[in-house]
């Protein structure tokens, strides 16, 4: 029978309820460079900071990168950082049973000094943190989740992926990895090709759940 060993967490929108805040934070921005765009700071859910300014900030913008930034570090300093419910109860129970626990997010270190900051109690919930400073590739791309399931010594079919946005979807199910998605930022219909479960939160969930919806894959 397989083991499950290694559950690997986003974090914007996984972790944390901060996704209606950046919708709120881009929404001005796009607002601000891109009238022409309306909805656009919905369209760039899930992507890093590098692959949206790549796309939509460049030519004449790419000046403005640097003051957009640096609004952005100000914005995430003062953010929010709750918990998605049950979180806490659902990683206390992984560890009681065993299975190790990672954030993999494509936030760099800048935005993680502002969660360390903000919630002390963040490093202790989890066994590694990777950052987009550990990795070759974004998502979509596998690599992060690939070597985050390697910090364990895990193989993909070992480990389980939680997820929000289509690219991180992507990147779980490219890995090879059963994937959980939460509709904290999409819809449940529209993940379901991305996903081999979904969930609204963690309030029903725990490791036996859990285990039994991965062997069933």
């Amino acid at each position: 029978m397989k083991e499950l060993k290694a559950a690997l967490f986003d974090l914007d929108g996984v972790v944390f309820d901060t996704e209606p805040q950046y919708t709120v934070f881009w929404g001005s921005q796009c607002r601000l460079y891109h009238p022409e765009h309306p909805g656009l700071e919905h369209e760039i859910k899930g992507s890093t900071l590098d692959q949206i300014y790549d796309k939509w900030w460049n030519g004449e913008l790419v000046k403005e990168r640097p003051v957009v930034t640096q609004r952005l570090n100000e914005f995430e300093a003062q953010m929010d950082y709750s918990y998605i419910a049950g979180l806490q109860a659902f990683i206390d129970d992984l560890h009681r049973h065993g299975v190790k626990t990672a954030v993999v997010t494509s936030s760099n270190l800048p935005k993680m000094e502002s969660v360390y900051k903000a919630r002390p109690d963040f490093k202790d919930l989890f066994d590694e943190i990777l950052t987009s400073e550990d990795f070759a590739e974004s998502k979509p791309s596998p690599d992060c989740y690939l070597r985050g399931a390697a910090r364990f010594g895990a193989k993909p079919e070992e480990c389980v992926v939680l997820e929000d946005s289509f690219n991180g979807l992507k990147s779980g199910r490219s890995a090879g990895m059963f994937v959980v998605g939460l509709t904290t930022t999409n819809k449940e219909e529209d993940i379901k090709l991305l996903s081999d479960v979904q969930m609204v939160d963690y309030q029903n969930i725990n490791y036996n759940k859990l285990k039994r919806l991965w062997q069933d894959i």
